[in-house]
């Protein structure tokens, strides 16, 4: 079953677009190749308002959230993850609006022990004003907002359900573009499964990334996201049984149709696979500096 991403969405930036009664995305100009056309703000209601993921510390994106907002209020800023290019801007949008921030936490690890930043990276600054767990809601005149935890990509990541419109804003959990890079420490390829697992139990009819378009046939395309990791998962495991025994040998193995711009996030999704296996003791892990850690895969007993 491949994902069936779509790779082209064309956006003006700074525009509104209007997506549903309740939903309209405002998209930030700061493309690259991981945040493809750039970062998709979600503003929420028709009276009131919550903005979902402001974005990076980008001062013309930020005063275009406030002219769509408008004379409008904004009760809340939801943030999905710690990483810039969906929360640096929360706190200037905060003071800007009187609205509180909120997301599951600070960010997971120090600069000393995070992952090595793909383009924005982790926002280590990050404190929000309040916290929102799983479950937990936040209501407007016409809306209302559940918290859905699911870590994977991040350990504090968070969707936010719309139960007005059957909707979920998954961040960068899942996104119609491109499958997600989980980097270890702070991301952790079992969590990101099971949170898979949580949202093909759910009955959502449409997704909003942060990044890219909509995913309009949900169960399905995560379906498809939990296949391409199992096959791939399997991949790494007999690229290591062939003898390719470092990250960057097993992506250069595994990865052969990939942008090589793109290795580094490749040997961090690799580097995640891998950490559940020798957590399991099907791996061994024998150190070296990333990216060029090496394993081997522990002899079966007779």
């Amino acid at each position: 079953m491949s994902i069936p991403l779509v790779k082209t969405f064309d956006v003006t930036y700074g525009v509104p677009s209007r997506l549903s009664p309740l939903v309209t995305r405002v998209v930030c100009n700061n493309p690259g190749p991981f945040t493809f056309t750039g970062s998709g703000t979600y503003l929420v209601g028709t009276d009131e308002l919550a903005v979902i993921d402001p974005g990076p510390n980008d001062q013309d994106h930020l005063e275009a959230l406030l002219r769509v907002a408008g004379d409008r209020p904004v009760s809340c800023i939801l943030v999905t993850h710690t990483h810039h290019d969906h929360c640096g801007g929360a706190a200037r949008l905060g003071a800007m609006t009187g609205a509180p921030v909120l997301a599951h936490g600070a960010h997971p690890s120090g600069p000393d022990e995070a992952p090595p930043a793909l383009e924005e990276g982790a926002d280590f600054s990050f404190r929000p004003d309040g916290t929102i767990v799983d479950g937990e809601t936040v209501r407007g005149s016409d809306w209302t907002l559940r918290a859905v935890h699911t870590p994977g990509h991040i350990a504090n990541h968070l969707c936010f359900a719309l139960e007005e419109e059957h909707a979920l804003f998954t961040g960068d959990h899942v996104m119609g573009w491109s499958t997600t890079v989980v980097a270890p420490p702070d991301g952790d390829m079992a969590d990101y499964m099971n949170s898979l697992d949580v949202l093909i139990a759910r009955d959502d009819e449409i997704y909003y990334p942060t990044h890219g378009p909509p995913v309009t046939a949900p169960r399905h395309f995560v379906a498809a996201v939990k296949t391409h990791r199992q096959r791939r998962d399997a991949a790494i495991l007999a690229s290591l049984a062939a003898g390719h025994e470092t990250l960057m040998a097993i992506v250069r193995d595994v990865y052969r149709d990939t942008d090589p711009s793109l290795h580094i996030a490749a040997a961090l999704n690799v580097q995640a696979h891998l950490a559940g296996h020798v957590e399991g003791g099907r791996v061994i892990m024998h150190g070296g500096t990333f990216p060029e850690i090496s394993y081997s895969a522990k002899p079966d007993r007779e």
